[in-house]
């Protein structure tokens, strides 16, 4: 990924926070890398390096600002919108396939050779998937040895080292300390149970239209929002977990309780997923202010995300349930489903029985389709998916047309031109807007807003 030189040192130079997480900048005559807004002062040009990537600047050999804490800020939105092969593979790392099926598992997922995996990421990102992996795990450690009391060997393996040696190494490589000297005497007394985090977001964020969404949604027994918190179980690599989200003003307050400490990075980027808190909202309300019809509607609520999923999968049942159903309807359809306390995934759903199916056997069927065709392994709902064959393979099972496809592209993979125009949200919305209600002219009327749609999605349903 190229990066303008002057353009990025005028942002650091301003100090500007919309670009942290955006790039990194490198000090060659301190040997520290530090996020764009660092209120150090603004190094010489001619001693700055700039990165795409935290482990870009680690495998030159910087290593962390203590002061502005590079590692903390909120992850670059391309690593969300982007659908070629260094986005899939950002978006599997983060979910820490690396740590459980090392470099070989992620070729194989994006079907490449470790050999040309490794040269594609090098020459994009400036690093190798195992030094993305490495960045990740320090990262990982860091927010254990800071939050919980655990010994330094058991947060070493947690995090995802191979060896305690490994573990002191990279620590004092890419945070010039050592682990034990990282664990502030003065840190707040952890939650017995639980690993407490602030999860950093750009500003703005409509908190209110996130949990409204959610709260409407929230399935019984799994999820529920309540005082402003958003609580849900979910199911991790290594075992359940709860989460408990707070937003509060810069930051998502997320307390985690996990039954396995190396599910900790899965559970972190699951978390910001939901909630979209990688999404530059900045550059979104800009854009969708260029449309005279939106413009009004932006002034008046800035912020709005698109609540993604912490599971494919499940967004996939979910759509295909709330389908010509209403929203409280697919509330008790699918707690019938969830019965066991967790969201089935697809092998649990294939074995339960036709009584647990609260609907037409049409669509009972069709739900069986889709958990075949993911335990099969021909339909793809994670992350590191191509959007464009998994859009494909579902439109080729039975009782999944244009608009499911696009809602689960939308929620489940990110894909920024996702676009529903036959939805009755849409339509209302767009009448609300003074948009027009034929779906063809509607959807070119929508090119404009490229590559935010699903957002101006979102928007439209909260006017309906």
């Amino acid at each position: 990924m190229e990066l303008d030189f002057d353009r990025c040192y005028r942002i650091v130079d301003s100090r500007d926070p919309r670009f942290d997480g955006w790039f990194f900048t490198a000090v060659t005559t301190t040997g520290i890398y530090c996020r764009p807004s660092c209120p150090a002062l603004t190094p010489k040009r001619q001693n700055v390096r700039f990165y795409p990537l935290a482990a870009a600047a680690q495998r030159n050999g910087f290593r962390a600002c203590r002061r502005c804490r590079p590692d903390a800020t909120p992850g670059s939105p391309e690593w969300d919108i982007r659908a070629d092969v260094a986005g899939r593979a950002m978006r599997l790392i983060a979910d820490g396939v690396v740590d459980r099926e090392g470099v070989p598992g992620l070729a194989r997922r994006l079907a490449y050779t470790e050999r040309h995996l490794h040269r594609l990421l090098t020459s994009e990102l400036g690093a190798g998937p195992l030094a993305l992996a490495r960045a990740q795990r320090a990262q990982t450690a860091r927010i254990l040895v800071e939050t919980t009391d655990l010994g330094l060997a058991e947060i070493a393996f947690a995090a995802g080292f191979g060896s305690v040696r490994q573990f002191n190494e990279t620590i004092r490589q890419v945070y010039a300390t050592s682990p034990s000297e990282l664990r502030s005497p003065r840190r707040p007394a952890p939650t017995a149970g639980a690993i407490s985090l602030r999860l950093p977001y750009r500003q703005p964020l409509h908190a209110d239209a996130l949990l409204e969404f959610l709260a409407a949604r929230a399935v019984p027994g799994i999820e529920s929002v309540d005082g402003g918190t958003y609580e849900r179980a979910l199911r991790l690599p290594h075992g359940p977990a709860t989460i408990a989200l707070t937003p509060a003003i810069g930051y998502v307050a997320a307390t985690l309780r996990l039954e396995d400490l190396r599910d900790l990075a899965p559970a972190v980027a699951r978390c910001r997923r939901v909630l979209d808190l990688d999404a530059d909202p900045g550059a979104v309300d800009t854009t969708l202010a260029e449309d005279l019809a939106l413009a009004p509607v932006i002034a008046k609520e800035p912020g709005v995300r698109v609540p993604r999923g912490a599971d494919g999968f499940e967004i996939a049942v979910r759509a295909v349930v709330g389908q010509q159903i209403s929203v409280a309807g697919a509330r008790r359809v699918l707690g019938k489903l969830c019965a066991g306390g967790l969201f089935p995934d697809a092998p649990a759903l294939l074995d339960l029985p036709d009584e647990a199916f609260a609907m037409p056997a049409a669509r009972r069927g069709t739900l069986r389709a889709l958990a075949q065709a993911a335990v099969d392994g021909t339909l793809d709902l994670d992350g590191g998916a191509d959007r464009g064959e998994t859009e494909r393979r579902l439109t080729q099972l039975p009782g999944i047309g244009p608009w499911t496809t696009s809602y689960i592209a939308m929620r489940a993979l990110g894909d920024p031109d996702a676009f529903l125009p036959t939805d009755l949200g849409v339509r209302r919305g767009a009448a609300a807007l003074g948009l027009p209600d034929d779906p063809a002219r509607l959807e070119d009327h929508a090119r404009r807003w490229r590559p935010w749609r699903s957002y101006a999605v979102i928007r439209l349903w909260r006017q309906g």
